[in-house]
């Protein structure tokens, strides 16, 4: 279940006016972006592994921050082939939802501000875009990369949710 945004200014952040000339420019789905770019087959495992590829390929809209597989392979020996095991998929979805924020989230929108958003997972985000762009410390190095039904942001880390 998608949660609400909680602030106002991360549901100005996640309500972002649709522009027709952006969905001009999307080459499918967010999971059919992501395959067609090459680095991220690490993260489309994960989302097959934890059954998110449906959800990632619905109307949305949605603004993923989407690790490398060079950011997956930054993570500790282990790790991932840990996750991807079917007794870790609860987990795994948690991560991967961690990385999703509801609505469709353009740079101009993060440029020169400080926001705390709700991710698909319920946890938060903080993002600063007072000097290029982070989120939760993650680099973005590739911004407003068209979906029809989102926008992938590249971030250089994995982003793992607070310990509850």
């Amino acid at each position: 279940m998608i949660k609400s945004l909680t602030t106002a200014a991360a549901l100005a952040l996640a309500t972002l006016a649709f522009s027709p000339a952006y969905a001009a420019d999307a080459k499918g789905d967010i999971v059919a972006v992501a395959a067609g770019a090459g680095q991220f087959k690490t993260l489309l495992a994960a989302a097959t592994a934890a059954g998110l590829v449906d959800t990632l390929k619905s109307p949305g809209p949605f603004t993923v921050f989407a690790p490398t597989d060079a950011a997956f392979a930054a993570l500790p020996a282990g790790t991932v082939d840990t996750l991807l095991k079917p007794e870790n998929k609860a987990q795994l979805a948690s991560i991967l939802t961690y990385h999703v924020v509801p609505g469709r989230t353009l740079s101009p929108a993060l440029a020169g501000k400080q926001l705390t958003v709700t991710t698909v997972q319920g946890g938060t985000l903080a993002i600063d875009g007072r000097n290029g762009v982070t989120v939760n410390g993650a680099k973005v190095v590739s911004a407003d990369v068209a979906a029809s039904n989102g926008v992938i942001h590249v971030i250089d880390k994995v982003l793992l949710p607070p310990a509850k």
